[in-house]
C-alpha cells in the first residue's frame, strides 16, 4: 500500500486547496516532508490519522460495497436528467419503475437507451404517483437548491410551495416508500446560512421520515475519475429503524484522467473517437503556451494579462482559467460546458476540450450510452449528471437496507 502521498492527493482526500496545506506545513498544523530530489511536498501516511474522515485509507481489508437484492427493488426517479443516477441504480440491481424528467433532450436521450423504461417527460408539478403506492422502495431526485419562504420558526411542507423540493417531498409523500434519497451540489449545505437544508429535513420530518445527518460524498473514493462532490439527503420512514441505513464505504484506490480515457480497470478499450467543441485560433495559441497540468500563471505575464482580462487584477486563485488537467489526476468536476473561461478543462496532450464521449467517460457512464440532441445539448446533459459509479455504489448502500428491512419486517 502506499506510504506517502503527494500535495495534491491530500487536498483531495480532504477536499482543502493545496494552499491551505502550503499554510498548514508553514504553521505546523500538517508539516510535509521534501521529496530530496524534486523538493515536492510529501505526506507520510501515518500523519494522516488525525483525521477521521481518512480513517477507511487504515483499514487493512479492500472494502467492497457489493451486495445482491434478495428481491426485486423498485425505484420511482424524479429530476432523471440524462439517466447517471438511474443508471447506476440499474448496475446495483434496481429496476426503475418511472423516471420524470421536464428537459425533452434528456427525456429523449432516456428513452434512446432505454425504451422499456417508463420515462414521463413534463413538469413534476403536473404528476402525481399516488397509483404507484405501495409499489415503490426508493424515490431519488437531484432537485435544484433553491430558497423556501419562511412561516414562523419551523419550516412545514406547506411553506415549501413554489420549489422543486416541495415536489420531491409530495412524491415521497403519495409513496411513502421505505427510503427517500435527494442528491445535490455541495452548496446546499450553506445555502441561506444552512436554513434550507434545515427546511428540507423539518418538511421531510413532517410527512414521515427521520432524516440522517447529510453526507457530503466524494466522486473520487467510489472508483469515479473526477474530483465531484454531492450532497445526499437520506430519510427513513419512520416505522423503520435508521440505524438500519449506512452510507458507502469509500475505496482506497483513486482513479485518475489515464483510466478514465485509456484501456485498464475502469474501461476494456481506450475512449472512442467522438464529436467535440474546438477552441478558436486566438485561444489555442493561449492554450497552446500551458503545460500539461498547468494553468494561466504557466503564461508569459503580457499574455496573462491580455487573456485574463479584468480578472487578472482580482485576488483569488483563479485556478480554472486556461487549465490543462494532467493524466495523473483525477479530472477537475466537469461543468455544462468544456471551455468555459472560469472552469477550462483543456485534454493532457491535445490543444482541445474534452470531446463527448471523453466527457461521459469522465462521468463514468457506459460507452455505448448514447445522448441526445446537439453538441453543446450533450455536454450539458453529462455535466450535469450523477457519475454513473458513485451512483452504484449508493445503490448498493440502498439494497443493503432494503434487504435488512425486508428480512426484519417479516
Amino acid at each position: 500500500m502506499k506510504e506517502y502521498y503527494t500535495l495534491s492527493e491530500v487536498a483531495d482526500l480532504l477536499s482543502v486547496s493545496k494552499e491551505t496545506l502550503r499554510r498548514w506545513d508553514r504553521n505546523g498544523k500538517l508539516s510535509a516532508v521534501r521529496e530530496p530530489m524534486s523538493n515536492y511536498r510529501l505526506y507520510k501516511k501515518d500523519q494522516l490519522k488525525i483525521f477521521d474522515e481518512l480513517d477507511f485509507l487504515f483499514h487493512s481489508d479492500e472494502n467492497t460495497n457489493f451486495v445482491e437484492a434478495h428481491k426485486p427493488y423498485n425505484a420511482i426517479e424524479l429530476f432523471a436528467g440524462a439517466g447517471g443516477l438511474a443508471v447506476g441504480l440499474e448496475q446495483a440491481g434496481v429496476k426503475c419503475l418511472a423516471l420524470n424528467e421536464i428537459d425533452h433532450l434528456a427525456a429523449e436521450t432516456l428513452r434512446k437507451n432505454r425504451p422499456d423504461w417508463n420515462v414521463i417527460e413534463d413538469d413534476v408539478k403536473n404528476v402525481s404517483f399516488k397509483k404507484y403506492k405501495g409499489q415503490v422502495d426508493i424515490v431519488t431526485g437531484g432537485f435544484p437548491c433553491q430558497a423556501f419562504s419562511y412561516a414562523g420558526k419551523k419550516l412545514g411542507f406547506k411553506d415549501a410551495r413554489g420549489t422543486l423540493f416541495y415536489e420531491f417531498a409530495r412524491v415521497v409523500k403519495e409513496t411513502m416508500p421505505p427510503i427517500c434519497v435527494g442528491e445535490n451540489v455541495r452548496g446546499l449545505l450553506n445555502h441561506d446560512g444552512g436554513r434550507t437544508i434545515e427546511g428540507m429535513i423539518s418538511v421531510l420530518n413532517e410527512i414521515g421520515y427521520n432524516v440522517l445527518p447529510p453526507r457530503l460524498i466524494k466522486a473520487i473514493f467510489y472508483k469515479v475519475p473526477q474530483k465531484r462532490e454531492r450532497v445526499l439527503i437520506v430519510g427513513i420512514r419512520k416505522d423503520i429503524n435508521h440505524e438500519l441505513f449506512d452510507f458507502p464505504k469509500p475505496y482506497k484506490k483513486i482513479y485518475n484522467l489515464k483510466d478514465a480515457l485509456k484501456k485498464g480497470e475502469l474501461y476494456n478499450t481506450d475512449v472512442p473517437g467522438s464529436e467535440g467543441q474546438q477552441y478558436p485560433k486566438s485561444k489555442k495559441e493561449v492554450m497552446d503556451l500551458i503545460p500539461e497540468g498547468g494553468y494561466w500563471r504557466d503564461l508569459p505575464t503580457e499574455i496573462q494579462r491580455s487573456y485574463m482580462g479584468g480578472s487578472f487584477y482580482l485576488g483569488g486563485g483563479k485556478t480554472g482559467m486556461a487549465r490543462r488537467l494532467s493524466w495523473d489526476e483525477p479530472s477537475l468536476t466537469l461543468t455544462c460546458s468544456p471551455a468555459q473561461k472560469q472552469t477550462e478543462r483543456c485534454h493532457p496532450d491535445e490543444t482541445r476540450p474534452f470531446t463527448v464521449r471523453e466527457y461521459a467517460r469522465i462521468q463514468t457512464f457506459p460507452d455505448d450510452w448514447q445522448f441526445a440532441g446537439s453538441i453543446s445539448q450533450q455536454y450539458k446533459q453529462i455535466g450535469n449528471a450523477v457519475p454513473v459509479n458513485m451512483a452504484k455504489e449508493i445503490g448498493y448502500s440502498i439494497i443493503r437496507f432494503l434487504n435488512d428491512y425486508s428480512k426484519n419486517s417479516h
